[in-house]
């Protein structure tokens, strides 16, 4: 059985309830013969929303639970009772959920920030009891006004997570274990490629208590941006995030060339999106410890300008000098 960690993409069909019939009633008491219609009007159904929220990393719930559906609204009472408005079902989703119908194709809209809202459906209004249907010619109306039913529609809900750096390398270049080291994220962490299927938000805080957020964007192959492997599934996370960090494996696994990889991984993020390329970023020299790596480095250097950090995130050396460029960048926000 294949077992499901992670969903960016789900679709759900949610369900407002229907608004609550109004009440044909006579008001009935001993000293009062002509008392007249008394019935109150429904109360309207419940509303389907969604809510952005900090403490939601996934999709998975609702790949679950497809089916979203709020409460109906109650029926009108005697003595104009109005009936109990329906609970309005509020659905967590991560912060950088987007939403379309799934018929029309149509943006309904997204979720950003924390507690943000939007609404999916509405729920249908109440009726009206007899009491509104007074008239000097009928002072005894018997009629009254079913409510209305809510809507119903099915919606593709799509996330693009929100971060403020994230980490972009080929697989098992070790982003996973600089995510650990800069954060409290636990990925899993392992020697073979693709360990990290989805990918893993962490935060970085300072000794000012301001933070980051670091995404880790599982390993792009090339031909991503055609959507070759889960090209287009990891790439799509990228787009939000302000800064970039490029972890290249200077150790060469599988015989590669960490100049080549680095000129391929940019030229994957400018096929996909040309302003990623404009996005300003770091290049971390990862794996410093494998034999070759000084001479990999040199090379790096020589053949694409750049002047990479060296770091061993395994053994946590470097990281201090990671930390102090992403503090850097930081500064520059405020």
């Amino acid at each position: 059985m294949k077992t499901v960690v992670f969903k960016d993409r789900v679709v759900i069909h949610a369900i407002a309830g229907n608004g609550g019939d109004g009440m044909a009633s006579f008001r009935r008491e001993k000293y009062v013969p002509l008392g007249g219609p008394d019935g109150g009007d429904g109360g309207r159904g419940g509303h389907v929303i969604l809510q952005a929220s900090h403490d939601v990393d996934s999709l998975l719930p609702l790949y679950f639970q497809p089916h979203q559906k709020a409460e109906h609204g109650g029926r009108g009472g005697r003595q104009r009772a109005h009936g109990k408005n329906g609970e309005d079902r509020l659905i967590a989703v991560p912060c950088g959920t987007i939403v379309t119908e799934k018929e029309s194709g149509a943006r309904v809209g997204e979720v950003v920030n924390h507690e943000e809202t939007l609404h999916m459906v509405c729920g249908g209004k109440g009726g009206k009891g007899n009491c509104h249907y007074v008239t000097s010619s009928n002072r005894a109306p018997s009629e009254f006004k079913e409510g209305q039913p809510g809507e119903e529609k099915r919606f593709v809900l799509e996330l693009k997570l929100v971060a403020n750096v994230g980490l972009v390398g080929y697989p098992n270049a070790g982003k996973s274990t600089l995510l650990r080291a800069l954060t409290h994220a636990h990925p899993k962490v392992a020697s073979y490629p693709f360990t990290t299927l989805n990918p893993i938000i962490g935060t970085l805080e300072f000794d000012d208590y301001s933070r980051l957020r670091i995404a880790d964007i599982p390993g792009l192959i090339d031909g991503a941006h055609q959507g070759i492997g889960l090209g287009h599934d990891f790439l799509r996370h990228i787009e939000r995030t302000s800064f970039l960090v490029f972890v290249i494996d200077m150790g060469g696994t599988d015989g590669r060339d960490p100049a080549e990889d680095f000129q391929h991984l940019r030229a994957e993020l400018r096929a996909y999106q040309a302003d990623l390329d404009q996005r300003p970023y770091l290049v971390v020299a990862n794996k410093m410890d494998a034999p070759e790596a000084d001479e990999s480095l040199a090379m790096f250097r020589e053949k694409t300008g750049e002047d990479p950090l060296p770091a061993i995130a395994e053994l946590e050396e470097g990281v201090g000098g990671i930390r102090s460029a992403l503090w850097e960048w930081a500064k520059g926000l405020d």
